[in-house]
């Protein structure tokens, strides 16, 4: 089987990355191990986050680093057991956390963060799918009248520098708006950009079918199989050789498997998430609601592990009876919990671009929270590098590159 471009994991980056390839007239073949969107991109929280400028750092106020210590936390939590291995990522996550260089990173992040919406609004329209997104924005509501101030300040901030536009509510205004919440919030941020997808998977399906009637083919087959070959690479897969002259690593989680076995060293970990569903970020108990076709799906925090350690969703354990009290959730639809991988890099930057020593290969992983809200935007991008078009944005600040 040739292809021009092999392109290696069909999470909804990697099915953005074909699709937009393969709107440009090249011969895509879209790999994965499974089925479409079936790891990660499964079970997120359905938000394309236009507000989400600042990507999440590592905290730096003594008071929250005493919380996580004690492991007892919704939005963090940490096998002990993995620090070691982590500590290396987590010292550098740190470090790009501190406010001027977190700064610096949202700055450059917003440069992708400002065309999410629309990018996934025109691939929508084209792929017969936008009834999966709905303009509603979402909530993060508030217990205290301090951590309220602090937000919204914070918000009224990113208004005057990135133009994101957001309203206040108080709590009348909060109850008229959701009245089956129980009263006791003191108001909400109302961020009105962001898309709600009601069904991320559903959404990720109709972007293949859209590449697929474009001509382009998904099949199953094993991204680590790739190898150098005399015209490009080839791979190994369910439906024989897959011979490409370029290939995209769009692995997410699992890209350091195969960059690593290329002879690269990049600097990536993974936070992992869970989430049930049930027939708001309560942003001071760290967890978050979202209305889904299943029923109300619940999703935590981060959960600091090694990515195929053993699943311990105690997150969901702590926040499930706190969010009993705020909202009516029936009982749950799911006989187990559902896990993902974020993958992530220390510097909160995806890395989008050409391999720094392999001229026919790209990268396109790394996009820790924002993997949905980042992937119409990043496939238009990777694909306008490969095609030769001017981007959209400048890659340089996603470059593979800037980790030497």
């Amino acid at each position: 089987m040739r292809a021009d471009i092999a392109v290696l994991g069909a999470g909804i980056v990697g099915i953005c990355v074909a699709l937009h390839l393969q709107k440009r007239g090249r011969a895509v073949v879209l790999l994965d191990r499974r089925g479409a969107a079936e790891e990660t991109s499964f079970g997120n929280a359905g938000l394309i986050q236009r507000e989400g400028v600042y990507p999440y750092g590592f905290p730096h106020d003594f008071g929250a680093l005493i919380r996580y210590g004690f492991n007892r936390t919704i939005d963090a939590y940490y096998h002990p057991s993995a620090l070691p291995k982590l500590a290396p990522f987590l010292r550098q996550y740190w470090r790009y956390s501190r406010p001027a260089r977190h700064a610096e990173v949202a700055r450059r992040y917003s440069k992708l963060i400002e065309h999410c919406v629309t990018e996934h609004q025109a691939l929508a329209e084209e792929a017969a799918a936008t009834q999966f997104l709905h303009r509603t924005g979402w909530l993060k509501v508030f217990r205290t009248e301090r951590e309220r101030d602090l937000r919204l300040e914070e918000a009224a901030r990113w208004n005057r520098e990135f133009g994101i536009d957001y309203r206040a509510l108080d709590a009348r205004t909060l109850r008229e708006l959701e009245p089956h919440v129980a009263p006791v919030l003191v108001g909400a941020l109302h961020w009105t950009e962001p898309v709600s997808v009601d069904d991320p998977h559903g959404l990720a399906l109709a972007y293949l079918a859209a590449f697929e009637r474009l001509g382009g083919r998904f099949v199953q087959g094993n991204a680590a199989s790739l190898e150098p070959d005399a015209n490009g690479w080839r791979l190994r897969s369910a439906q024989g050789d897959v011979l490409a002259r370029e290939a995209v690593v769009a692995l997410g989680p699992w890209a350091d498997v195969l960059t690593r076995a290329l002879g690269y060293d990049l600097p990536l970990a993974v936070k992992r998430g869970y989430h049930m569903h049930y027939p708001m970020l309560d942003t001071e108990r760290g967890y978050f609601l979202a209305p889904m076709r299943r029923g109300i799906r619940l999703t935590t925090g981060a959960e600091f592990a090694l990515r195929d350690a053993i699943r311990t969703p105690v997150q969901l354990g702590r926040a499930e009876p706190i969010a009993r009290d705020l909202f009516p959730l029936a009982e749950r639809l799911d006989t187990e919990p559902w896990m993902g991988a974020r993958p992530c890099t220390p510097d909160m930057l995806p890395v989008i671009g050409r391999a720094p020593r392999h001229a026919n290969l790209f990268f396109a992983f790394g996009h820790a929270h924002h993997g949905l809200t980042l992937a119409a935007v990043t496939g238009r991008l990777v694909a306008e590098m490969m095609t030769g078009e001017a981007p959209l944005v400048d890659p340089a600040p996603y470059s593979p590159a800037r980790f030497g």
